[in-house]
């Protein structure tokens, strides 16, 4: 089956981001059957508020490994909403306009029920851009200023239903997060996140439905070939699981 990562860091902590590096990565992944794969970027680096400059230089970084692998790589654009729509925009555009990135990644600069989403649900729309949310499940924690919970990304979704969301970390958000999701046609859920956990990925098919689930390893933090089998081994039809491997993603970001 091909297949198609949606969720990946390549660079990762300052790490993996020469180009020998980038070329071995490149080619591994292929070895698995993996022909394209979405780098979200170093989106931790700086930690959970980076300056405008600071997110322009991931971006930067970002791009650059697209440069050496285009047909390989495809990436999105890191934010920090908290610093307000004029530099949403701005970072936005420029990395449509002079790199092609194909979608927006939110890590944890804030919830996603906060005000400051506006603009950047504004700039996907204005765009075409899907949105990967960073979320997992944050019920009664005080980190929830920042983590968005599988509800607060469900939230997002109901409030922009013309925008394309995917709540990352399947694992992380858990049986009660693929319940978050249910009924949003726009929302999206990717395979990341944790050990594989039996009867999840079924659940999320026959809660979400099959054409809503996406394969995402959030590579380097885990490794692929486990990744992987946690499709490849759940109790679903072929048909499903290249759905959710590659043909759903494809058509997502329109990879085709």
């Amino acid at each position: 089956m091909r297949i198609i990562d949606v969720h990946t860091h390549p660079i990762f902590f300052g790490s993996g981001a020469k180009r020998p590096e980038v070329a071995r990565l490149v080619a591994r992944s292929r070895a698995l059957g993996i022909v394209r794969m979405v780098s979200l970027g170093d989106v931790l680096f700086h930690g959970a508020h980076p300056t405008a400059a600071q997110v322009a230089e991931l971006n930067d970084d970002n791009a650059r490994v697209q440069s050496w692998h285009p047909d390989f790589f495809s990436s999105f654009c890191m934010l920090n909403p908290v610093l307000g729509e004029r530099a949403v925009m701005k970072e936005v555009e420029r990395c449509v306009t002079k790199y092609g990135f194909k979608g927006i990644k939110l890590e944890i600069s804030n919830n996603a029920r906060d005000a400051c989403m506006k603009p950047v649900m504004e700039a996907a729309r204005r765009f075409g851009l899907v949105v990967l949310q960073h979320s997992w499940s944050m019920v009664n924690l005080k980190l929830r200023r920042f983590h968005s919970d599988p509800a607060d990304t469900a939230a997002l979704a109901r409030r922009h239903p013309d925008v394309k969301i995917i709540m990352a970390h399947l694992t992380g958000c858990g049986f009660r997060g693929v319940l978050e999701a249910k009924g949003c046609a726009n929302l999206y859920i990717d395979t990341s996140g944790g050990y594989p956990e039996e009867g999840l990925v079924e659940y999320a098919a026959e809660h979400l439905g099959a054409d809503h689930v996406l394969y995402g390893s959030d590579l380097p933090i885990r490794e692929n070939t486990v990744t992987i089998g946690r499709i490849l081994g759940a109790r679903l039809s072929a048909a499903d699981k290249q759905k959710m491997l590659y043909g759903n993603t494809a058509r997502l970001l329109n990879l085709n």
